[in-house]
């Protein structure tokens, strides 16, 4: 077989956009992936007949406007309504939050909760705002690590703000800035921590977008529901690839990478087959890439364990469910409520609740009150769903990635029966408007998709695995200690989400090196 410049292994969004970069440099470029289908965990599936999910992504508001430019990916088919209002959020009480695109309304809105945190809440958009600043210029480069990033603020207020978030817990700056409990409710987060009170929970926050989501509207990203599904993200990645001349097989699994003398020379498939390349790209997670498809005598010593030791102890469950009719929210809502209010509906009472499910899921269990972002993305998008049927899928936050007691396998329906009570407790009607469901666990994730524990980013967000140090320390520039082979997906700077940004920054890396590797004899 021909030698190629490059494989890439796995036809993520991150996969395809590097290779989309490459290609329109001219390399001779194949995406190889394992599954059926493109996109990991950036697809649309249909999951129950005649009902099309995003089956592990959801949402679109980090997709890099750099990349949506440059591979043209509107001109490609991508198409995406804008999410307005962007979460509805009841209250065991009677009391809702509406909060939309625009800062002012979402002020009106909170004045209903307490004057004082009206008058705090664009404090609290700024601060945010300010964070992202920071760490922003980054996102489409090689990282600084955490101590050049402080030495160039040294001395002024950047750096006490750095400081600050590095050391105080996200329900912390809550109750610094606000009063109401249903207030803080609504805007806790604490991304891969899970502790909203850990030091440094508040770090991942700016890493992936910096602020409430109305102040990531407002600063021009995408918020909004993608048409067709996320799946049609990758897509429109790949439709732009392929025009720059990328080959994309599917049903192709890796065995392995494939090294010589120190050096990736190519992959070999399941099927046996050996592709030769120049480079080898592995958008698969850093422990699926080092601890399964690498021999250990070629990676230095201590190095693979130290790949072991990266911390992939935060996962979700992904519940879908195909609806006869929507949940009926009339408890809050008026009945002549926009439907599309329903679009994203967030279930979390309290701060307490949040550090609830945080708490059960480290202690080996499923979350007893899970945090629930639902999503019913077919209220914009009539292509996903028979005529009068609506898709339905919540992101429920926490799950242990290894049960105390039993296996997923044994639990997944219990959990998924819970989670059809967790939102009966508020809509009645949810249970009998579903006509079939499915739990995806962190065990499906992994089978699914090949994340690592199910982990949807590779790698915990959390402080010490992000900028000079995501995925290790020394190797936050895309390369491996091995020659010709270098990362592209979640694993790297800036990390998870739907971005693409990993991708494009390996590409970059990459070229930068070509002329001097294409000049170079290969084994």
């Amino acid at each position: 077989m021909a030698q190629r410049d490059a494989v890439i292994v796995g036809a993520g969004h991150n996969g395809l956009v590097a290779a989309a970069y490459l290609a329109g440099r001219g390399l001779d470029v194949l995406v190889v992936e394992r599954r059926r289908i493109i996109g990991g965990a950036c697809a649309t599936e249909e999951l129950i007949p005649g009902f099309r999910f995003s089956s592990c992504s959801f949402l679109c508001y980090a997709l890099e406007p750099t990349i949506v430019r440059d591979l043209d990916l509107r001109g490609h088919g991508l198409e995406i309504y804008d999410l307005d209002p962007l979460e509805f959020r009841p209250f065991p009480d009677g009391r809702h939050l509406v909060l939309y695109r625009d800062e002012a309304r979402n002020v009106e809105a909170i004045r209903a909760f307490s004057e004082l945190d009206a008058a705090a809440y664009p404090r609290w958009n700024a601060l945010w705002a300010r964070a992202a600043a920071i760490v922003d210029p980054y996102r489409l480069r090689t990282p600084p690590t955490l101590a050049e990033l402080f030495r160039r603020v040294r001395g002024t207020d950047d750096e006490r703000l750095l400081e600050r978030l590095l050391t105080t817990g996200f329900a912390d700056l809550l109750d610094e800035t606000f009063e109401s409990e249903h207030v803080k409710a609504a805007l806790v987060h604490s991304g891969d921590v899970g502790d909203p009170r850990g030091a440094g929970t508040s770090w991942p926050t700016v890493n992936l977008a910096g602020g409430a989501m109305d102040a990531v509207a407002e600063a021009g990203n995408t918020v909004g529901i993608v048409r067709g599904g996320m799946g049609s993200i990758s897509e429109a990645i790949a439709a732009s690839a392929g025009e720059r001349g990328a080959t994309i097989r599917t049903d192709a699994e890796v065995r392995r990478i494939v090294v010589k003398g120190g050096r990736a020379v190519g992959v070999e498939l399941v099927s046996g087959e050996e592709i030769p390349s120049r480079l080898v790209v592995s958008n698969a997670d850093p422990k699926t890439t080092f601890l399964r498809l690498i021999e250990p005598e070629e990676l230095p010593a201590g190095f693979r364990a130290a790949v072991d030791r990266l911390r992939t102890k935060v996962s979700y469950l992904k519940f879908h469910a195909a609806m006869r009719e929507l949940p009926d929210f009339s408890r809050w809502l008026a009945r002549d409520a926009p439907t599309r209010t329903l679009a994203r509906i967030w279930i979390n009472p309290s701060v307490a609740y949040y550090e609830q499910a945080w708490r059960d899921a480290a202690d080996g269990r499923p979350a007893s009150q899970p945090v629930m972002s639902i999503q019913i993305p077919s209220l914009y998008d009539d292509t996903i769903s028979p005529p009068g049927r609506h898709v339905l899928s919540i992101f429920a936050m926490f799950a242990p990635v290894y049960p105390r007691e039993g296996s997923w396998d044994e639990l997944r329906v219990q959990v998924g029966e819970a989670l059809i009570d967790s939102v009966s407790e508020y809509a009645p009607n949810f249970r009998d408007a579903i006509a079939d469901w499915l739990l995806f666990t962190p065990v499906d994730l992994e089978r699914r998709v090949g994340l690592t524990d199910g982990n949807i980013h590779h790698l915990d967000m959390i402080p010490s695995q992000l900028l000079g140090a995501r995925p290790l320390p020394g190797w936050s520039d895309y390369r491996t200690p091995i020659e010709g082979l270098w990362l592209c997906g979640a694993g790297t700077h800036p990390g998870g989400e739907v971005s693409g940004a990993p991708g494009h920054n390996s590409a970059q890396a990459i070229l930068a090196t070509w002329p001097a590797l294409a000049r170079q004899a290969i084994p």
